[in-house]
């Protein structure tokens, strides 16, 4: 429309001058999409054209995303794969869980899952008619069992490397079992990013991540991702429970994460690099009495870690000798390391379970699973070793000077 108000011509669309493709990705920040005409926005809507219709149903921003991850979970085999981009970590795991399950039916779990996705399953799923039934997913005998006895498990739900133990589950044969009972396996890939591990590739079907460590790497968005190898259900299922729950991921989310993705490579080599180097420090300290990490020899689990990982991650945990009080001291003599309650940032972040995340896990659970009150995590960053190494050293020294 031509002579429009000025008012009128404040509130009109600027015209879109782009000529030629942009080099980097686009943030598509709108609520909605407009259609040319009306036949155009019927046939959109009904799903006889492509298009977008509103950003919770899908953009393009967020799509490119979410296919991209996908390719990286596929990587190498030839094979589609489908993702859906999410809020977080967690409204992919509840989206996903509300989507294929039903009330009544069995999730099967570790009882060493991260303490956030523990408290949807038993004060958010439990609720709404959902049974959560709790196995040591690494002993395939157990594994086998609980699926001979509760017909109902429709879902084996595995985090491998485990948050924090890092204990590992063996993709392949725990998939395997849970198709055998007509149940689907689904992997928290969080840990290992599909660089170093791709569930779906073993026999998962499915697949969850908190985009907001790893694959992002910098701190500086929260989002999350599931991807499936099932277009169908994808589509039918899954796709329609984001859309109205509305836990979908927003674009300029989407674009942060697009950003960090460049550098993923990279980044996993340095925090694999130097995690390793800081498990093995770890083992020669008097303070401590246990390292959890599987590419150390003595890891429970660092065989199986070697056939379904390129590397053994940047993730270490280790157990002092003098509980809570000792793991406090610890900490409050760090200067470089970071206290907070995240994982995957290129900076080094310390964290204590029993106090941080695991503090709603029942007390019982948690130290049965190898969650004690003086477990630390350790997200080993991509800082100089030698820096990193020297920082721990003061945290140790603190230790010994106020013990």
């Amino acid at each position: 429309m031509k002579n429009l108000q000025f008012g009128s011509q404040c509130v009109r669309a600027a015209r879109d001058t782009k000529t030629t493709r942009p080099h980097q990705l686009p943030i598509y920040a709108t609520s909605s999409f407009a259609f040319d005409d009306l036949p155009e926005g019927m046939a959109v809507f009904s799903g006889e054209q492509a298009g977008h219709l509103y950003s919770r149903f899908g953009n393009p921003t967020i799509d490119a995303v979410a296919e991209k991850i996908a390719q990286l979970e596929m990587h190498g085999s030839g094979e589609e794969g489908h993702g859906l981009f999410c809020s977080s970590g967690m409204s992919a795991i509840s989206t996903l869980c509300i989507g294929l399950l039903q009330p009544g039916d069995a999730i099967l779990t570790q009882p060493n899952l991260y303490g956030g996705t523990d408290e949807l399953f038993r004060k958010v799923l439990q609720p709404l008619g959902f049974e959560v039934i709790l196995a040591d997913l690494s002993d395939l005998n157990t594994v086998a069992k609980a699926l001979e006895q509760h017909a109902a498990i429709r879902m084996v739900y595995f985090e491998t490397p485990a948050n924090p133990t890092l204990s590992c589950v063996d993709i392949k044969a725990v998939s395997a079992l849970a198709h055998s009972h007509q149940a689907i396996a689904v992997a928290d890939n969080t840990f290992a990013t599909p660089y170093l591990q791709q569930p779906l590739l073993l026999g998962a079907d499915y697949i969850v991540h908190s985009t907001t460590k790893y694959l992002n790497g910098h701190g500086n968005s929260t989002a999350g991702a599931i991807v499936g190898k099932d277009k169908e259900t994808m589509q039918e299922q899954v796709f329609p429970a984001l859309k109205l729950l509305g836990t979908n991921g927003s674009p300029f989310e989407a674009w942060l994460l697009n950003n960090g993705m460049k550098t993923l490579e990279l980044r996993m080599e340095r925090h694999c690099q130097n995690a390793a180097q800081i498990a093995e420090w770890l083992t020669q300290q008097p303070q401590v009495s246990r390292v959890n990490y599987p590419g150390l020899p003595d890891h429970p689990d660092h065989q199986l870690a070697g056939q379904q990982m390129r590397h053994f991650g940047g993730v270490v945990s280790f157990e002092l000798k003098g509980g809570l009080h000792a793991g406090r001291q610890f900490v409050e003599g760090l200067e470089l390391c970071t206290l907070a309650p995240t994982m995957g940032d290129v900076d080094t972040l310390v964290m204590h379970p029993a106090t941080m995340s695991h503090l709603r896990v029942p007390v019982e659970q948690r130290e049965a699973a190898g969650i004690s009150d003086g477990m630390i995590r350790l997200s080993v960053g991509i800082e100089n070793i030698e820096d990193i190494r020297s920082d721990l050293e003061k945290g140790m020294a603190s230790i010994e000077k106020r013990g």
